[in-house]
């Protein structure tokens, strides 16, 4: 018999502005993932990914957050376990390898970096679309013909969970 220990960790990559329907689809998504029990992999750099890890937090998920600088931040940050990792934009590679699936939203030069990161290493793509950004021409533009993923769009957090659940990421119910 076979125990799990490990829980499963998405990360989220990107960036949206707060008012914006993706900025509350990124905090509704945070939530949707502590309530499912997958930890939060979140840099907290954008106010995007910020208001992902703010409230699984609040619904009393885990979050991981992966920063930048070799400095700790600061006691009120979002997350329950911080890594300073030092090592500035080559942090992006511990973003995209972090999660057993990524979702994006949003995105500028940064997400791009972390999106093809993720291609290259097999992990699955789950672009918000309908919102406009970068990651609404993820499923149609991937980032070459390999196909080395899934790309699995979602325009709703239900949507988003159907979306891990064809992953084999939440339990069916």
């Amino acid at each position: 018999m076979s125990i799990r220990h490990r829980k499963v960790q998405v990360s989220i990559l990107g960036s949206a502005e707060p008012g914006s329907r993706a900025y509350e689809l990124a905090g509704d998504a945070g939530q949707a993932l502590a309530r499912l029990g997958i930890t939060v992999v979140s840099g907290c750099g954008s106010p995007a990914t910020r208001v992902a890890a703010e409230r699984a937090l609040q619904a009393n998920g885990l979050v991981l957050s992966i920063i930048p600088p070799d400095q700790m931040p600061p006691p009120e940050w979002p997350a329950t376990v911080v890594v300073p990792c030092g090592m500035g934009d080559a942090r992006n590679l511990l973003m995209a390898l972090a999660g057993d699936a990524c979702i994006v939203i949003g995105g500028r030069a940064g997400t791009k970096s972390e999106v093809n990161l993720a291609w290259l290493h097999q992990r699955p793509l789950l672009p918000l679309v309908g919102c406009g950004g970068w990651s609404e021409t993820l499923p149609a533009d991937p980032p070459d013909e390999r196909a080395n993923a899934p790309i699995l769009p979602w325009r709703t957090v239900a949507e988003l969970e159907a979306q891990l659940r064809v992953l084999g990421l939440v339990a069916e119910v």
